[in-house]
């Protein structure tokens, strides 16, 4: 395989870009470093073996693994005697890289095993290809180093990613509880129990991701149902009462009050005045 290198103009793009990428066939003992590197750059192995040395620790090798270099950290890295390696990588520079990568384990296992994955494999091909547009190509680069950041993230996702998206999902779902059965007399431990969860986990929960308590969504939601209700139908105060859950309008009206600062019929005669 012949040495292939290059550089891209990474300056247009402040947010992420990949500003070299390349491969090479290595002699036996082929070393790097010690050395500190400025960017993020991860080594896919295509054959052969060898070492790889950071944060004091040593890994061995082979053909399908890959390993992250971090900005900043000494690393070294050397090919086998025997059987040296031949790597493919990709450089990256950014603002938003560090997170990028912080969405997979990679920062923290420093090592991964991609096997044959045929589609991280032809981000690395892609990139080549690109280096022979005359223009744009700083556009196209810069593309496949998205699309190449996803695929790192779903293959080797974070634990840290992972307990964030399992979160989410959880307010998500009570969320979307909400949304459909808000018309019944619904609770918070309603919500809590229909989720299999603590009453007291959900709260924190659901007020650190949304700012605001599921308490007081929950009557948010119903009074801006109610507002709808109230512009675009004729039914009476009770019956729209009924149907955003509260058996008594008069409670409801004092409800809505405290939220909208008027009452429902006040409401529904500004509306209708607009």
């Amino acid at each position: 395989m012949k040495d292939f290198i290059f550089s891209n103009d990474f300056s247009r793009n402040i947010d992420a870009m990949i500003y070299t990428c390349g491969y090479e066939n290595c002699a036996p003992g082929h070393s790097y470093g010690p050395v500190l590197r400025g960017g993020y750059l991860i080594h896919y192995i295509l054959s052969g073996s060898g070492i790889y040395k950071a944060r004091g620790k040593l890994f061995r090798l082979k053909e399908g693994d890959a390993f992250l270099i971090c900005p900043g950290e000494l690393i070294y890295y050397e090919a086998d005697h025997k059987h040296p390696w031949s790597y493919t990588w990709i450089g990256m520079q950014g603002i938003k890289i560090r997170g990028y990568l912080e969405r997979t384990c990679l920062p923290e296992q420093m090592v991964v095993h991609y096997g044959q994955d045929d589609q991280l494999r032809l981000c690395h091909e892609k990139m080549f290809e690109a280096d022979k547009l005359p223009r744009n190509r700083d556009l196209i680069m810069n593309s496949i180093l998205y699309e190449y950041l996803f695929l790192l993230a779903r293959k080797f996702p974070g634990q840290q990613n992972m307990d964030q998206e399992k979160k989410t999902s959880h307010v998500e779902a009570a969320l979307n509880y909400i949304e459909t059965d808000y018309c019944n007399p619904i609770t918070v431990q309603d919500i809590a129990d229909r989720l299999g969860l603590n009453r007291s986990y959900l709260h924190r929960l659901f007020k650190s991701i949304t700012g605001m308590s599921i308490q007081d969504y929950l009557l948010d939601y119903r009074i801006r149902q109610a507002c709808i209700l109230l512009r675009n139908t004729d039914l009476s105060i009770r019956a729209i009462a009924h149907s955003v859950s509260y058996i008594d309008a008069l409670y409801f009206s004092r409800l809505f009050h405290q939220k909208k600062g008027m009452t429902p019929s006040q409401y529904r005669k500004e509306a209708a005045g607009r």
